[in-house]
């Protein structure tokens, strides 16, 4: 499992964008990136950085996923029959703690992987602490009866900061959620564009 010890909004900073949204990424208040020499003008990026910049976009947004695994989910992707681009972001969206974030379970995805991690969630009424196990369409995800009164989870519910999109079908008063469908790029919420086909790119070089 992958730790994220140090400020994850740095991540944005470095980036140049606010990627999950969150009205506390330093972003908001100032646009430019880390360190004494960040405000300089950024120049133009190659295609190979532009490419190196959407895959480290897609791979933070998801709690900042190790290369191993990301790359593991491209090749898994680029077996399949149709646009690769548009199967990475469906295996990505198919991660239990993905759909624990997107079931509004948590208001973080850094906390969706901790979450799952401590055992907090069931999936078809078993104990799962994989954040990347993979769900299939149809699975109901549903958080603990001793984890539902926690602090975090309440906060989430009652968040306005995000809606739940409709390939999830979250009840939140039985605290459960439906996996509906596999999501297209255009079905997924994300707060900034990302471009999978720059990464399916990068590692096809």
């Amino acid at each position: 499992m992958t730790k994220r010890i140090r400020a994850k909004h740095k991540i944005d900073r470095r980036l140049g964008e606010n990627i999950w949204g969150r009205p506390k990424s330093p972003l908001n208040r100032r646009e430019s990136r880390p360190g004494q020499h960040g405000e300089r003008r950024v120049q133009k990026l190659s295609d190979y950085g532009q490419q190196l910049k959407a895959k480290q976009k897609l791979k933070g947004y998801y709690a900042n996923l190790n290369e191993r695994q990301f790359h593991r989910i491209y090749v898994e992707a680029s077996r399949l029959k149709g646009s690769t681009s548009e199967h990475v972001i469906g295996l990505l969206e198919r991660r239990l703690d993905a759909i624990v974030y997107r079931a509004k379970f948590v208001p973080t995805v850094f906390a969706a992987r901790q979450f799952v991690s401590h055992g907090h969630v069931t999936v078809n009424g078993r104990r799962v602490t994989v954040p990347s196990y993979r769900c299939k369409v149809g699975d109901v995800v549903e958080v603990k009866e001793k984890s539902r009164q926690l602090p975090l989870v309440l906060e989430a519910i009652k968040s306005a900061e995000r809606d739940v999109p409709d390939y999830v079908e979250a009840d939140h008063n039985r605290m459960a959620a439906k996996f509906l469908r596999v999501p297209a790029l255009s079905d997924v919420p994300y707060p900034v564009h990302m471009e999978p086909n720059l990464v399916v790119e990068f590692y096809s070089r």
